[in-house]
């Protein structure tokens, strides 16, 4: 995952206040509550040469997580899909993107005032990166409780806790972190959810409120389930996913990575990765 950058890499274009910007536009200001209190979400979908696998269900968790944040947004799921689609269609046909719906705070003191939420939209050219395979070890830094953090938004506050794990992981010449919950068990690795095989078997971590339900992982479970893979969501200790078949990661960036090291231990891309793979890019070929 070190050779993944979820940054643009490309032609960029935002939605603002009823405008497309050609650029990456400046918005924050030295008070706006986004800026001082961290009142910001956001969520991410793909276009991929115009297919657009379940857009629907990010532009609704996007205000999921702006709700759950204590926004208030003025836009619905089906206007944020719509404009989505206006904006992918000012890409070539054979354009990768990346799309991205945010909302922020822009008034309040301590919490957020919702008749101050501000909708953005942000779309850019990011290929989906070549799955060479990344490298993980365990983190000290755990995933919050959902009384402790707003753990079930997609929201950017989390996500310095997330590069303390990476660093961690980093300096010890791994590409990411696999991280445990407040009760010890496995999450997730750093930014995408985690899958294992073993004999036979694909099990996840099940959702217990401290780490999202990806909805690339919820998509990956349905199709395998579907093929007639036998898929167990349950709780996962450390000393599991070390002893491993094969192990692989999903995320809406990279859609389905491999892990070619878990600790000091070499993997190989496995079968059940390879199947993920092939199921999961047939489905977008049929949306």
């Amino acid at each position: 995952m070190s050779k993944i950058h979820a940054k643009p890499g490309g032609h960029e274009i935002a939605y603002i206040d009823g405008i497309w910007y050609d650029e990456d536009p400046r918005q924050l200001r030295p008070n706006d509550h986004a800026f001082r209190m961290a009142s910001v979400v956001f969520d991410g979908a793909r276009s991929i040469a115009g297919k657009l696998p379940d857009l629907e269900a990010h532009c609704a968790r996007s205000i999921k997580s702006a709700r759950l944040m204590g926004l208030e947004p003025d836009i619905t799921t089906e206007e944020i899909v719509a404009l989505a689609k206006e904006g992918v269609k000012k890409y070539e046909p054979d354009a990768v993107l990346y799309i991205s719906p945010m909302f922020y705070g822009e008034q309040g003191f301590i919490r957020p005032d919702p008749d101050g939420t501000k909708f953005m939209l942000s779309i850019f050219e990011a290929e989906i990166p070549e799955s060479v395979g990344f490298s993980a070890c365990l983190t000290q830094f755990r995933r919050p409780a959902r009384n402790m953090a707003p753990t079930e938004a997609k929201a950017a506050c989390l996500y310095p806790n997330v590069a303390r794990g990476v660093a961690e992981a980093n300096d010890k010449g791994f590409d990411v972190g696999v991280v445990l919950d407040p009760n010890g068990n496995v999450a997730e690795f750093s930014y995408t959810n985690l899958f294992m095989a073993k004999d036979g078997v694909v099990s996840t971590p099940v959702i217990n409120g401290t780490f999202l339900n990806g909805i690339t992982r919820q998509r990956i479970i349905a199709l395998f389930k579907e093929a007639g893979v036998r898929v167990e969501e349950r709780s996962i200790d450390f000393n599991e996913v070390k002893e491993a078949d094969e192990l692989f990661g999903s995320g809406n960036f990279a859609k389905v990575s491999h892990c070619s090291r878990i600790e000091d231990r070499q993997l190989q891309p496995g079968p059940f990765y390879h199947q993920a793979r092939e199921l999961y890019f047939e489905f977008v070929e049929q949306t």
